[in-house]
């Protein structure tokens, strides 16, 4: 009999697993509360007391006429007292604590608790089924997390699409201007010059001897000076001398060359004439010819 009752009682010391999820609140901690409140009440009792001890020790000082110290004694028997009182509260409420958990807060272990929620609920899978569900689940999460971020990747990329679909469509509509017949024009002209490309290709080539010669030529009547001929000889000989004299100068050439150049002329009109001893040198028929005076 002895065997069977501490059997019956290991059984039920079990703490249930489903107790505090059918409650809402865990067992343990409600009984730690109500032995915090005993243990606060004990200690505001000792509080109390002390206080009455140490008023009384004063009012027998009084008429004693001051020769009795009562001061050790007070703290003896207050730390007495502590003790003793702390000492039945803690066999009471652990007797207390014992008997709710074995009494109020027991399942009976051939009772079946089936919780709302868990009903229909096969819960005799082994350990290692219940291993395989919980890597299931978390490779589950795992694929519905990189669905979010594919999710946030294509919303970003359909935004940054339709950004530069809008940029296309302003383009597009800056290049409307262009018409088919345009296009059909600019489209003929690679294929003449292609040709024209060829046409310069075949020529021969010129050697530095003849291009010397065409960079020199002199527009001078055999009867005149080069000067004499015409504007464009007088300057043209003008800056003749002043590049030949800027030679002879060495070092100091190219600031002696400018303030000649300077004085001779100004550079837009050193430019104009350039520009007109080339355009009568490539045009044939002021080639030669004599100046009207």
């Amino acid at each position: 009999m002895d065997g069977s009752g501490d059997a019956k009682s290991t059984t039920t010391l079990v703490p249930p697993l489903l107790l505090p999820e059918i409650l809402g609140f865990s067992p343990q901690l409600v009984l730690d509360d109500i032995i915090n409140i005993a243990n606060n009440a004990v200690q505001d009792g000792v509080n109390g007391m002390e206080e009455f001890l140490e008023k009384w020790a004063d009012e027998r000082a009084e008429r004693e006429g001051g020769e009795w110290d009562s001061t050790q004694e007070v703290e003896q028997g207050l730390v007495a007292f502590q003790t003793l009182l702390e000492y039945h509260t803690d066999i009471a409420f652990d007797f207390f604590e014992a008997w709710s958990l074995r009494n109020i807060f027991a399942i009976p272990p051939d009772l079946p608790v089936v919780l709302p929620h868990q009903k229909g609920l096969d819960l005799t899978q082994t350990a290692e089924r219940e291993q395989e569900l919980l890597d299931e689940v978390e490779e589950l999460r795992k694929q519905i997390d990189n669905q979010r971020r594919l999710k946030r990747f294509y919303t970003r990329s359909i935004r940054v699409s339709n950004i530069q679909r809008l940029r296309a469509i302003k383009r597009l509509d800056r290049l409307s201007i262009l018409n088919a017949s345009s296009l059909d024009v600019l489209g003929t002209l690679p294929e003449k010059f292609a040709a024209m490309y060829v046409s310069v290709s075949a020529l021969p080539p010129l050697d530095p001897a003849t291009m010397a010669s065409l960079s020199q030529v002199r527009l001078v009547d055999p009867g005149k000076r080069q000067w004499e001929t015409s504007n464009t000889g007088y300057l043209n000989w003008a800056v003749g001398q002043l590049l030949e004299r800027a030679k002879e100068g060495g070092g100091a050439g190219v600031d002696t060359l400018t303030a000649k150049v300077n004085a001779v002329g100004p550079a837009s009109q050193l430019r104009a004439a350039a520009e007109e001893i080339e355009r009568v040198g490539t045009d044939p028929d002021t080639t030669g010819a004599p100046r009207e005076e």
